[in-house]
């Protein structure tokens, strides 16, 4: 059975009555359209429920928008083929028409990735399902795109003697393996299993005008020019549509271990995780906590609050977590009870009080960025205090969520609340916020010289800060783009790209 994607949030009064945040005017379907799909047995809704509700996805300010009964944007049809030849026959009549197309599937990115801005075709890629070929001795399995995560990791499991991918991000419940891979996506136990991009083989992907191609995965490595593959990983759609993936996996682990510690500050809770990276520990999950976080997560007061989980063999995790107590040991670090690991596990993937939040005027968000152990300290420090500065925040704390030899990736969280004193609209005052919060994050970040995104991507929502942090290089994405999708069809408005549907609504 197919799993359905998530509801984002339920819309107050009648679905016909919800409006476009955006304003962009989706125009019917072009009849052209509507009889290649028909004659290719694809189907597709032109209801008005079905198109809001793929008209937005998890990004908070869609979510605070569907709040007050608006939709970012909203497609003129949403179209559900079952298979890579249906999701061709969607682009071979889509580019005819010039029609824009909006690949989808759990719709759980955060930053607008998913929102058709232009209107025309959402595609629906959740009938694209399932394990194909599982080869035990080589650890590889072909999964088609629109598998999502729960329906994975079971297949696997109950395959053989067991065996996981090890990608374990906190939409996994609502989250396909096409969107893992369209958004370069990283798993809260990639320090054990590695990223997305660590996992992919090989990939089958349909180009804008129908064509279907195959990219590398006929060995463990190949020296066969540039790596198509990596291409299309984070490409979010805007150069090709991803229908299947060859993956590595892995066995199931046998043996799991888990520490909690806290640190006097958080500067040397980061200094102990790089230091266990160094000496070459990989605990799947290495998760530091700064003081206001610790407090909030784990009633922790005045400490930083690391947890760390392991899995895999019994001898990988007995000689990681003696690796781990010595580093954490020489960090001046607190043992803690291993519980708070279990505490963690437990509500780690909860995302329930996003919503109501925002229905109470507090405008919150969490931003991902990486960078050097070498500018962390410093990196985390300005962007906290700028963020306080903005009239109106109420909190604005850090935690590190993935560590690697050479650096991590850093979370902060904000929220706001419009100051009684302030004049006008308060909605406008929220979207303002939002944005200016955003922008001190990505002008700190960049000073530093770090990654604007690990692994949520770029979507709309960073889409106008990209060409700054790719420099002269976002020309060459812009000239691929061209090449790859000269009528700018696919999910047109995000990464920043220009398009020929007119300037991005949300700049």
């Amino acid at each position: 059975m197919t799993r359905q994607a998530t509801p984002v949030t339920p819309i107050d009064g009648e679905p016909s009555a919800v409006t476009e945040h955006l304003a962009v005017d989706p125009s019917e379907l072009d009849p052209s359209v509507v009889a290649a799909l028909t004659d290719a047995g694809v189907a597709f809704s032109t209801l008005v429920t079905d198109r809001n509700e793929a008209g937005r996805d998890w990004w908070p300010l869609a979510i605070a928008w569907a709040a007050r009964g608006e939709v970012p944007a909203r497609p003129a049809a949403v179209a559900r083929p079952s298979d890579v030849h249906g999701v061709a026959a969607v682009l071979r009549a889509a580019q005819a028409a010039r029609l824009p197309v909006t690949p989808m599937a759990g719709r759980s990115g955060v930053c607008g990735g998913a929102v058709p801005v232009f209107g025309g075709i959402a595609l629906d890629l959740t009938g694209l399902h399932g394990l194909g070929d599982l080869d035990e001795t080589s650890l590889v399995a072909d999964v088609a795109a629109g598998t999502f995560g729960p329906d994975l990791e079971d297949a696997l499991r109950d395959h053989g003697t067991g065996y996981t991918l090890g990608h374990w991000p906190q939409s996994m419940d609502i989250s396909t393996v096409g969107g893992w891979l369209a958004c370069r996506g990283a798993g809260q136990y990639s320090t054990r299993y590695g990223k997305i991009e660590d996992m992919v083989l090989g990939l089958e992907v349909v180009l804008a005008d129908g064509r279907v191609i195959h990219t590398e995965g006929h060995g463990p490595r190949a020296a066969t020019g540039p790596n198509l593959t990596q291409l299309f990983v984070g490409s979010e759609g805007t150069l090709g549509v991803i229908t299947a993936a060859r993956l590595r996996v892995h066995p199931a682990p046998p043996d799991r271990a888990q520490r909690a510690v806290a640190f006097a500050g958080f500067d040397a809770g980061l200094e102990a995780c790089r230091l266990m990276l160094r000496r070459g520990a990989t605990p799947a999950v290495l998760r530091l906590y700064d003081e206001a976080e610790s407090a909030r997560n784990f009633d922790q007061k005045d400490a930083c609050v690391l947890i760390v989980y392991d899995e895999a063999d019994t001898v990988l995790v007995q000689a990681t977590i003696a690796l781990v107590d010595e580093e954490c040991a020489r960090g001046g670090a607190d043992r803690l009870e291993d519980a708070l690991v279990d505490r963690w596990l437990a509500e780690r993937n909860d995302t329930s009080a996003l919503a109501p939040l925002w229905r109470a005027g507090i405008v919150v968000d969490t931003v991902e960025v990486a960078g050097r152990w070498s500018v962390l300290p410093a990196l985390c420090d300005e962007v906290r205090a700028e963020l306080r500065e903005i009239p109106g925040t109420l909190n604005a704390s850090v935690h590190q969520s993935h560590a690697y030899p050479d650096g991590a990736c850093v979370y902060f969280t904000f929220a706001g609340r419009r100051p009684a004193d302030a004049l006008g609209d308060v909605d406008a005052w929220a979207e303002d916020y939002y944005r200016r919060a955003w922008d001190v994050v990505m002008a700190v970040t960049g000073r530093h010289r770090a990654a604007i995104s690990h692994h949520h991507g770029i979507g709309l929502n960073r889409g106008r800060h990209l060409a700054g942090a790719l420099g002269e290089s976002f020309e060459t994405l812009v000239a691929i783009k061209g090449a790859l999708d000269p009528a700018g069809i696919l999910n047109p408005g995000k990464l920043g790209l220009p398009g020929p549907f007119g300037a991005t609504p949300w700049p």
